[in-house]
């Protein structure tokens, strides 16, 4: 215990305190109970009698009852991913446009929309419309929160912050498991209307709640708004807003902005050709977003309850819940462990346990034929339990860890809003294609198959595939800054040399000369570009210097006052002045990091 809690303790040289950020990051994680409960509800709601008989639509089921289609079951709950795809990419405009906290407000209201057109569903079409216009809402939560925690945690801690989001997820799935088991009996519509009403409580106490929480500095950096970030930084880690730690901080996201927009506009297109490998970092976020779906968790989450009845497990509601017990206990070690063990690591470990696991439950099931089904049963539940646990653990949380770091600020959202899309995308592929590969074959249709256990030889190789892509394209991220992320790209050719990674360049300097004492010289070229902008920055720093002093020269004598303004006509002067106070607060300091 003493080694994974490692990962939890602040350096000793990080001025300031880290508990304001921590617990504002811990409410934001919340907002993946949004995108969990509502994938949990319909997983059992799918299953439910009284569900059955309302919207039933002539569909009679192999043991002679009534049912829905497999297209209507894919439809309902495949809707709500194709919703989520949208808000996803609609998620990067309004974040940047709006602000990373009003765009999650109103997200929530989006959902909120939605969650009330499915309880007053009395047909499918509305049901369907309903957990479109939700997915909208969930979509853009989706991106937004990872990001809101990602800028405005401290880098000893990020990792785990942003895992508390899959965290929430998974604690949306077993709240909406223990719902549906309280309510799955009921005969008339409360069984599943509840269960989708329910979710409107923290919706608004979480609206509510994003009313008072600060912007992240970063975003107000981009928007060009110094004094409102350093006042959220100064929220964030209780430190006065003319520490030097602070102030530091500050200059060195805010010069690393600078750099990135240096080298590139902040547009679409440079997601894809912009510098630092902008399309490597764009192509391993959309590739890892789609890699977590096709490791077939959420076949489990949204007909779980439905795929262990198909399999005749007995009472699959209960089991369903066991599962998501499981799944919710299992992320807390990912929470520990993905500090000190890394991003990469936990990734690949993950990826070979759920692929052993799959590989197993599938080679038994072709083995044993129609035959012997009780110890298939045993064999399924668990594999699947212990898939759950290695999934949860690494590439639940993690996923949204790494596509939250390694982009720059400038395109953040863009590629976030990006890679999170493939997500559900993927998500829709296989929440629509689900139900035509374990519908009973005794009542299935000629577009349908019944695969059974089978379908894991599917997931299995996707996870081997998986460790691949992990070693070849994921860099290690975890204990460096999201500004040093970007030197990395610079300097590292092979992720798998990321671990060795040491940060040392400062983008102070290399916004303004060009280079930093550890970089690479720029060409000539980039030389001319990078002296233009001196110009414009040293002219830029000169008014901002005179911000903070402007309300005392206005008390001071007419003549002083003069003599003042007189004396910061000399440029160069004035700039020697500011850096030798800067380096005497910073050398004041002694051993403190600066980086967060």
């Amino acid at each position: 215990m003493a080694i994974f809690a490692m990962g939890w303790q602040k350096p000793d040289n990080v001025a300031g305190s880290s508990a304001p950020a921590i617990m504002v990051g811990l409410f934001v994680a919340t907002g993946g109970l949004l995108v969990g409960y509502d994938t949990g509800t319909i997983n059992g709601i799918l299953a439910m009698k009284s569900f059955k008989d309302h919207f039933s639509t002539g569909y009679i089921d192999g043991n002679g009852q009534p049912g829905i289609y497999p297209k209507e079951s894919a439809l309902i709950v495949a809707m709500l991913s194709a919703g989520t795809a949208i808000g996803a990419l609609l998620a990067a405009p309004l974040g940047d446009h709006y602000g990373r906290r009003r765009s999650l407000i109103g997200a929530i209201g989006i959902f909120v929309i939605g969650a009330i057109l499915q309880v007053c569903a009395h047909n499918i079409d509305l049901l369907v419309a309903g957990r479109t216009v939700a997915g909208v809402g969930v979509g853009i939560v989706s991106v937004l929160v990872p990001l809101y925690q990602s800028e405005m945690a401290p880098k000893w801690i990020r990792g785990t912050l942003v895992c508390t989001y899959q965290l929430s997820i998974t604690m949306g799935l077993l709240a909406a498991a223990v719902v549906n088991i309280f309510t799955y009996k009921l005969k008339t519509a409360a069984a599943y209307r509840v269960p989708i009403g329910l979710q409107l409580t923290w919706a608004c106490v979480l609206a509510l709640g994003l009313t008072v929480l600060p912007e992240t500095p970063r975003y107000l950096i981009k928007r060009g708004d110094k004094n409102a970030a350093a006042l959220s930084l100064s929220r964030l880690r209780r430190l006065d807003i003319t520490h030097p730690a602070l102030v530091e901080e500050l200059a060195e996201i805010e010069a690393n902005h600078q750099y990135e927009m240096a080298l590139g506009p902040d547009s679409y297109k440079e997601i894809l050709f912009g510098e630092p490998h902008l399309g490597r970092r764009t192509f391993t976020g959309c590739c890892l977003q789609m890699l977590q779906q096709l490791t077939g968790v959420n076949f489990i989450m949204y007909y779980g309850t439905t795929f262990f009845n198909n399999a005749g497990v007995g009472n699959p509601f209960k089991i369903s819940l066991i599962m998501q017990v499981i799944n919710t206990a299992s992320t807390i070690p990912g929470l520990f462990v993905v500090e000190s063990w890394g991003r990469r690591r936990l990734l690949m470990v993950g990826a070979i346990g759920m692929a052993i696991c799959q590989l197993l439950i599938a080679a038994f099931a072709t083995a044993s034929g129609p035959n012997n089904l009780s110890a298939q049963n045993q064999v399924l539940i668990t594999f699947v339990a212990i898939y759950i646990f290695f999934f949860a653990a690494s590439w639940g949380p993690v996923v949204w860890v790494v596509t939250s770091e390694i982009y720059p600020l400038k395109v953040r959202a863009k590629s976030m809003s990006i890679s999170t899309a493939s997500n559900w995308f993927l998500n829709f592929g296989i929440a629509y294609g689900t139900p035509y590969m374990q519908t009973n074959s005794a009542a299935s249709d000629e577009n349908s198959i019944d695969l059974g256990s089978k379908v894991f030889f599917v997931w299995g190789a996707f996870c081997i595939v998986a460790v691949g892509f992990v070693w070849c394209m994921v860099y290690e991220t975890s204990k460096i800054s999201l500004e040093q992320i970007d030197e990395m790209y610079e300097r590292v050719d092979h992720a798998w040399h990321s671990r060795r990674f040491e940060p040392s360049w400062s983008f102070q300097e290399m916004r303004d000369f060009g280079f930093s004492d550890s970089g690479i010289p720029p060409t000539q070229q980039q030389q001319q570009q990078q002296q233009q902008q001196q110009h414009q920055q040293q002219h830029l720093q000169q008014h901002q210097q005179q911000l903070p002093h402007q309300q005392v020269e206005l008390q001071q004598p007419q003549s002083r006052t003069s003599n003042a303004s007189t004396s910061q006509t000399d440029t160069g002067g004035s700039n020697n002045t500011g850096a030798s106070q800067d380096d005497k607060l910073v050398a004041s300091l002694g051993n403190i990091d600066l980086s967060y």
